[in-house]
């Protein structure tokens, strides 16, 4: 079953809301890089990066980040995972680090993002900034610094977040129930 939980229409809403709270936390991001986490990540960070410009910050520091050989997983898979590409060009040394992604599940991204993150320099602070927060079902004690919306659902269900610049129809979320119910 899958049933929308956001429209073209609320995403952009959402983007908007949280471009706003970048600004007002990081001023004009001299000293600020923006992190799509690989594969989805990035795609909530392109469209943040076009509202930011709109805004007046064209220069925002920004790369992608493929966490998949951090993963505490993935050797425990049955077919090889397929890697993004990580497209960091900026010293991250002393900088803060805003890790963008479209789903904040479990927490086992954000951690092994942090553990990848390392080889490029030691950041001043992390903070995560999510599209859709499903608040319980941590198995990590990681909490986003930033939230569009948070949603309540099952171990079993998932959230799909569909991006227009992603071959899409439209920008939208659903939540796709599992068939226990």
């Amino acid at each position: 079953m899958k049933k929308q939980l956001l429209n073209a229409k609320q995403v952009q809403i959402l983007l908007n809301r949280l471009a706003c709270q970048l600004i007002e936390n990081h001023g004009d991001f001299s000293s600020t890089v923006l992190i799509g986490l690989q594969p989805r990540g990035h795609f909530l960070m392109e469209n943040l990066l076009k509202l930011l410009e709109k805004k007046g910050h064209e220069e925002v520091a920004q790369g992608t980040l493929d966490i998949t050989f951090f993963r505490d997983d993935f050797r425990r898979r049955t077919s090889p995972l397929q890697p993004s590409k990580t497209r960091i060009n900026v010293l991250l040394e002393g900088k803060k680090v805003v890790f963008i992604d479209d789903v904040l599940y479990t927490g086992r991204t954000v951690r092994s993002a942090m553990d990848a993150i390392q080889s490029f320099g030691r950041p001043s602070e992390i903070e995560l900034l999510v599209l859709i927060d499903r608040r319980f079902s941590r198995e990590l004690p990681i909490q986003p610094d930033y939230t569009g919306k948070q949603v309540d659902s099952l171990a079993g269900d998932r959230v799909s977040v569909e991006w227009k610049n992603a071959e899409h129809d439209e920008d939208a979320v659903y939540l796709l129930k599992s068939s226990h119910e």
